[in-house]
């Protein structure tokens, strides 16, 4: 019985929930040839608040982006 555990950040929509956990499924049932009911799926859904990399919560990063007044590096100056 395979079980494929999905962590990451809230913020998708329910919609976007069940397509992954349908991608998934599909996934497991044709690279393992598992039956479809024998897929099992858990998504956790983590607060930005409680994600954190480097001592920076996702939540700050965020934050900082979006007050971020510097030049973006990836586009041409006009």
């Amino acid at each position: 019985m395979p079980l494929v555990e999905v962590t990451m950040v809230e913020g998708r929509t329910p919609e976007q929930v069940r397509a992954l956990v349908s991608a998934l499924t599909r996934a497991v049932v044709e690279t393992v040839d598992a039956p479809l009911e024998n897929v099992r799926v858990v998504v956790r859904e983590v607060p930005a608040t409680h994600w954190a990399a480097g001592d920076v919560t996702i939540a700050e990063r965020r934050a900082a982006s979006a007050h971020d007044t510097s030049p973006d590096l990836g586009k041409e100056a006009p």
